[in-house]
């Protein structure tokens, strides 16, 4: 996978609109769990791409260390061989101080092969920790993204819980509403006032009965007064 690639990917996930991908999904609780594993995955495989891109990076720096190292040593060395050169000339060994000279001009040589790669890698160690940079911060917004899924679906599970209670509830309500248990109550109540009623006739009728017992004794009453003083007017007329 090129660096280019792997930029690319890592900064259009970084980029993913959420609530894009919930519209589109039919069971936003199963597509976000989906989408944290596919996220957790795509995190796991940017940062080991990552970290490549990062140790090539080292690397380069680290070549480029030694590259500078080596030309400063280069001219250091450089500068005692033709110290060396003048000192023997000057006591009179021109062959000595030729062959010091040489060794001078052989690593200011090697001093200037070490400046020209230095300087070579210094465009392409910029332009690779651009992309380090930018990687990065990618995979923070990754990180941040897929806390941010995970507490999307937290809250999702928790709406869809008090929904389903919600709707539990209402679908009882519904049920009472449907079958409304008053109506069973006035049906009952009449029956019960029926029942009333019929003891209510009963207890006129066992009182219209007594009254009539009554009177019938009334009258029997009245009849032996009535034949007691009939009798009384006639023993009263034989004497």
């Amino acid at each position: 996978m090129s660096k280019q690639t792997i930029l690319g990917r890592v900064t259009q996930l970084a980029k993913a609109n959420i609530n894009a991908l919930l519209d589109q999904a039919e069971d936003p609780q199963k597509m976000l769990d989906q989408l944290i594993r596919d996220y957790s995955n795509n995190i796991s495989e940017a940062e080991q791409a990552v970290a490549t891109t990062i140790g090539n990076l080292r690397m380069l720096e680290a070549d480029h260390k030694e590259d500078v190292e080596a030309a400063a040593e280069w001219g250091t060395k450089a500068l005692a061989a033709s110290k060396k050169a003048d000192e023997l000339r000057a006591g009179g060994s021109a062959v000595d101080a030729d062959k010091f000279d040489n060794l001078a001009k052989v690593a200011l040589g090697r001093q200037m092969q070490s400046e020209k790669e230095a300087k070579t890698a210094e465009p392409t160690i910029a332009a690779q920790t651009e992309v380090v940079d930018k990687l990065k911060s990618g995979l923070d917004s990754m990180k941040s993204k897929l806390t941010e899924l995970q507490a999307k679906r937290d809250e999702l599970v928790s709406r869809a819980k008090t929904a389903q209670a919600q709707n539990t509830m209402m679908d009882a309500v519904k049920n009472i509403d449907v079958m409304d248990p008053t109506s069973e109550l006035s049906r009952f109540e009449d029956k019960v006032r029926r029942e009333e009623a019929k003891a209510l006739g009963k207890q006129e009728l066992a009182a219209s009965s007594l009254d009539a017992q009554f009177e019938s004794l009334e009258d029997l009453g009245k009849t032996s007064e009535i034949e007691a003083r009939l009798a009384a007017l006639k023993q009263g007329r034989a004497a």
